[in-house]
């Protein structure tokens, strides 16, 4: 039982990779606050967690107090804060010549500014208990694909905020802050975007080994037991850093030459 009586906010945990961590947290003993905009799934989490173990919220992370508000009903309902996992994300596809300013504003407020936000929120709470942050980043924020342009400017954003405040946060309020970066994984989100894109309904049973050695993309579950050692007290001291997890190197990878024919992980089929 890693997580033995802590008490986290996971945003985003109605689905995908949050789910996962919800579900994950709770086996290794924690209580959660369930967080999203799907009220039928986020209902679903709860009952599959079990009365005592999980609250649910649902609310836009953006709206004016939502980020206190989240705090509030963890302290309400549980009595304490541990933790924050900062993984609500709005992944879309778009570039230079799609984005225009009001949509590059709202990636931004719900991939970097809400974060923040919670972070700010929880705070108070997370430094009396020598607390902890996780944001869940991604691969992208190293720099990402044309057609990925404000989504990986957020989550390049986001992994700043979580070295600058893993230093500042853990030196002056004994709060860690850590960041997992996943590649691809095979979410709900992610098996609907590709059939809108017109791949079919299969279409993560055939991936090139370029972009999945493995043979497979990432299962959300494989993250989520990654997140627990950052929240968990074997992580220690550690602060301000970011991993990222995926099944080959991502920074200066060279692929093969025929790989440019091959539909990219998260690129529209043209």
């Amino acid at each position: 039982m890693r997580l033995k009586d802590k008490v986290i906010i996971i945003t985003g945990s109605c689905t995908g990779i949050g789910k996962a961590i919800a579900i994950r947290c709770v086996a290794e003993g924690a209580q959660v606050l369930v967080h999203g905009l799907e009220q039928e799934l986020g209902e679903a989490v709860v009952s599959q967690l079990g009365n005592g173990n999980a609250v649910l919220h649902i609310e836009d992370i953006t709206v004016a107090g939502a980020p206190q508000r989240l705090v509030d009903i963890a302290l309400k309902t549980f009595g304490r804060l541990d933790a924050v996992v900062n993984n609500a994300a709005m992944i879309v596809s778009s570039n230079i010549h799609t984005t225009d300013l009001a949509y590059f504003r709202r990636v931004l407020e719900v991939n970097t500014i809400s974060p923040f936000a919670l972070i700010k929120a929880a705070l108070p709470h997370l430094g009396k208990v020598s607390g902890c942050v996780l944001n869940i980043g991604s691969v992208n924020a190293w720099s990402g694909e044309p057609n990925l342009l404000p989504y990986s400017v957020s989550k390049g954003a986001l992994m700043t905020m979580t070295r600058n405040l893993g230093d500042t946060l853990h030196r002056e309020e004994g709060v860690r802050v850590n960041q997992i970066n996943p590649g691809w994984v095979l979410t709900e989100t992610e098996t609907r975007r590709k059939q809108d894109q017109g791949l079919p309904k299969d279409w993560y049973t055939g991936i090139p080994r370029v972009y999945a050695p493995s043979g497979r993309i990432l299962w959300p579950a494989e993250i989520a037991a990654a997140a627990v050692y950052w929240l968990a007290d074997e992580s220690g001291p550690i602060s301000g850093q970011v991993v990222d997890l995926e099944q080959h190197p991502f920074i200066g990878r060279n692929p093969p030459k025929d790989a440019t024919t091959i539909p990219s992980p998260h690129e529209e089929k043209k």
